[in-house]
């Protein structure tokens, strides 16, 4: 499972982000991705963790926490919608 944090500081590196989550359960990856033309963070990450218990546990716990100023959004990540046709007609 992939954690999704939203309502990132934009100073928030993965470092932290390991060390925060690293408080629940061993975290096996962290993606905090950046805008392709600015090179700039987003202001969300995913965090993927070893244990779906302490997943679960860290979301309860982080959801709507205060952190580096911002109220953090914890939830379980969405799988992402294909980038093909969209489903509205265009006529």
């Amino acid at each position: 499972m992939t954690i999704y944090v939203g309502n990132l500081a934009f100073q928030a590196t993965e470092e932290d982000l390991k060390e925060i989550f690293a408080e629940y359960g061993k975290v096996s990856r962290v993606s905090l991705p950046t805008d392709r033309e600015t090179g700039r963070k987003r202001g969300f990450a995913f965090v993927e963790m070893e244990d779906d218990a302490k997943e679960d546990a860290a979301i309860a716990e982080l959801d709507g926490a205060e952190w580096l100023g911002r109220e953090l959004k914890v939830n379980k990540a969405k799988p992402r919608e294909s980038s093909g046709a969209s489903s509205r007609s265009r006529y």
